[in-house]
């Protein structure tokens, strides 16, 4: 892949990934709650998770891109729309992205149970499907091998994950006291929303 392209697709990717959501809501809460050492089985489930998604959505792109160009463009038009309308709702503090004033403790789980729940929690999370859905596309040449470039964004985006993950366990505690403050989430929200528009608006352009 054309070093510049990867050079984009990290901090895109890490802007999205470290934009509050299901998968880093239940990392920052488990880190509260139980720690990080023993939130890591949760971690590893949840990458195999994003990681699957990841390669259907590669999948299904390359095909749809290859096969009906017109498609590709109106999915590219459909998840940048979508991401704005993500956007807008975490501005608003509202939809399931939005980070709660009060997040509920989760008990303690075995870690086969922990993997089960972070490896569902993502496969079953509409906004992976639809930022990988979207994301990838333009950053995906048709006239290169296929399967390089899923090996080299799958591996960019397992390892941006991990260390999203491990943020939001890591800052839990201290996320949790800002979160007691309803004006620290409203600033939380704006920001992921705002970054969500941001990125929504540039995959309507590209």
């Amino acid at each position: 892949m054309d070093v510049a392209v990867i050079a984009l697709f990290i901090p895109t990717f890490f802007l999205v990934s470290v934009t509050p959501g299901m998968c880093m809501t239940l990392s920052m809460t488990l880190g509260m709650t139980i720690g990080v050492r023993r939130s890591l089985p949760m971690m590893w489930g949840e990458l195999l998770g994003v990681g699957l998604v990841a390669i259907a959505s590669v999948v299904g792109v390359a095909a749809v891109m290859l096969n009906y160009p017109l498609l590709f463009t109106v999915l590219k038009y459909a998840g940048g729309a979508y991401l704005i309308y993500l956007g807008i709702q975490m501005w608003q503090s509202k939809g399931q992205l939005a980070v709660p004033q009060n997040p509920e403790d989760i008990p303690q789980k075995s870690a086969k149970a922990l993997a089960s729940q972070g490896f569902v929690t993502a496969i079953a999370n509409p906004k992976g499907w639809a930022f990988m859905a979207s994301l990838l596309p333009p950053f995906i040449d048709a006239t290169k091998p296929m399967v390089e470039q899923m090996g080299v964004l799958v591996t960019i985006i397992l390892l941006t994950e991990f260390l999203c993950l491990l943020l939001y366990a890591s800052g839990g505690k201290t996320l949790g006291h800002l979160l007691q403050k309803s004006g620290n989430v409203k600033v939380i929200n704006r920001i992921g929303g705002t970054t969500m528009i941001g990125v929504g608006a540039w995959l309507a352009k590209s």
